[in-house]
């Protein structure tokens, strides 16, 4: 374990002291200060004045250009995790200081766990540093303190947010270890994550209405919806926006919970009743897996990869 340790004592050092660091905390910091701006000044038509959760509103409202704190975040958090883990390996191995780092007496496996670490950490500290500035800043703006349930709901919202971040950061460590060129490991990364975000729900909606065309009766308008809520689980971004959504905002349901209301499934919870943080925990139960899991994957394929390269001195 000293050299586990070792590993990530100097991988924090090197990220916290790079300017890669603190261009992305300046980054997300922005982007948070921009979105709860302009929640503050759209925060009275989005609440009541009796609302429990006026607070909540400073992360999920937006306005008519800039999209709501969550969205910043969905954008964002996954060029973090593709900065933070684009060069963990391949430029060691580049440098020639990997296989210096393996002749020590320091197990392969220690040098990517310790990375993926390192990482992680790296994704928790900006996070946890970013919401709790921007929660200082909206009371400030709008005067209302969190109830214990509002901090609690903002808690869970950070553990989603570092779960979501770290499959962006382990997706961009595979990458690293599969390609060698650092240039390489970062456009693969970006390339996907701008599919994600600009191209995948464009291409869900087409297949949608191939393989389950909307006609003009309500049961191929509810497959279509169907097809489309099981599509676009594929998608992280959506998963986390999801995710975060129903959070944030008692109010809110998933999609597959609308299509049972409006379908007038038998047992549902009225849509103008807001849910209790265990019931949107049960809610979104389900996506937080999916991000953990899709995490593990990318992690596991990058550990196994590694564990197999053959490293040679330079």
């Amino acid at each position: 374990m000293s050299g586990f340790y070792a590993v990530l004592k100097k991988e924090l050092q090197d990220d916290f002291a790079s300017w890669r660091f603190i261009i992305l905390f300046a980054l997300v910091l922005m982007a948070g200060i921009y979105a709860i701006f302009t929640a503050a000044e759209t925060i009275r038509s989005v609440v009541t004045g009796t609302s429990p959760f006026i607070f909540m509103a400073l992360f999920t409202a937006s306005g008519d250009v800039l999209p709501s704190f969550i969205g910043m975040i969905a954008i964002i958090l996954p060029l973090v995790g593709i900065a933070l883990g684009m060069d963990a390996i391949n430029s060691e191995r580049n440098g020639g200081t990997l296989s210096r780092l393996i002749s020590q007496p320091i197990y392969r496996d220690t040098i990517i766990n310790a990375k993926f670490a390192a990482g992680v950490l790296t994704i928790g500290v900006i996070m946890t540093t970013i919401v709790l500035l921007v929660s200082g800043l909206g009371i400030r703006m709008i005067g209302v303190v969190p109830t214990a349930e509002e901090a609690w709901r903002l808690f869970f919202f950070l553990i989603i947010s570092i779960i979501y971040g770290s499959f962006w950061l382990g997706l961009s460590i595979l990458f690293s270890v599969l390609f060698r060129r650092v240039a390489t490991s970062a456009l693969a990364a970006v390339a996907i994550w701008l599919f994600f975000f600009q191209f995948f729900s464009r291409v869900v909606g087409a297949l949608a209405n191939v393989f389950s065309p909307v006609g003009d009766t309500v049961v191929s308008q509810i497959n279509n919806v169907q097809f489309l809520i099981s599509a676009i689980r594929f998608s992280p971004i959506q998963v986390f926006q999801e995710a975060t959504a129903v959070i944030l905002s008692p109010g809110q349901r998933t999609m597959a919970e609308l299509l049972q209301i409006l379908t007038g499934s038998p047992n549902n919870t009225p849509m103008s009743t807001p849910l209790s943080l265990n019931q949107s925990l049960s809610a979104v139960w389900p996506h937080i897996i999916t991000l953990f899991v899709l995490t593990i994957i990318c992690f596991a394929i990058s550990y196994i990869r590694f564990m197999r390269q053959e490293i040679r001195a330079t």
